[in-house]
């Protein structure tokens, strides 16, 4: 099992209090606020991490679907949009939409959709956020 750490800090109330997130091992220390998270103010939020998470998962596992194909991709780009909305009376993350753009020599169009299916159904952040409508718009560049 490989085990792997973040931590927050949230001091004051949900409109005017304050945050941060540190993942050590890459040296990040970023604030977080209501305004980062639901308005456009300064600092990160969680649904971003999290995007930011989905789209490495992603692109490793549609690197390695491909690998095991016969395919060595030249480069993949994967972009995560994450929609939180107010559920309710709850706030919920609803959609990820993924966003990739790939260079796979030898591959054809239908060839790469199909693994680009394979890797969002399978890599470990989709299957952790099963909850969530999770779609794919993957390009194979030429």
């Amino acid at each position: 099992m490989s085990m792997r750490h973040a931590e927050a800090r949230w001091n004051g109330s949900l409109k005017k209090g304050h945050g941060t997130i540190v993942i050590k091992s890459i040296g990040l220390k970023e604030a977080y606020s209501f305004s980062s998270r639901f308005e456009d103010g300064k600092g990160t939020n969680p649904e971003e991490l999290l995007g930011a998470a989905h789209a490495g998962c992603f692109s490793m596992a549609l690197s390695g679907i491909l690998e095991q194909a016969g395919f060595i991709a030249e480069s993949i780009t994967t972009k995560a949009d994450v929609a939180i909305e107010l559920v309710g009376k709850d706030f919920t993350i609803t959609t990820i939409r993924l966003v990739c753009n790939a260079k796979v020599p030898g591959i054809d169009q239908a060839q790469f959709k199909a693994h680009a299916e394979a890797a969002k159904a399978g890599c470990p952040v989709s299957r952790a956020l099963s909850g969530v409508a999770i779609t794919l718009d993957a390009t194979l560049e030429k």
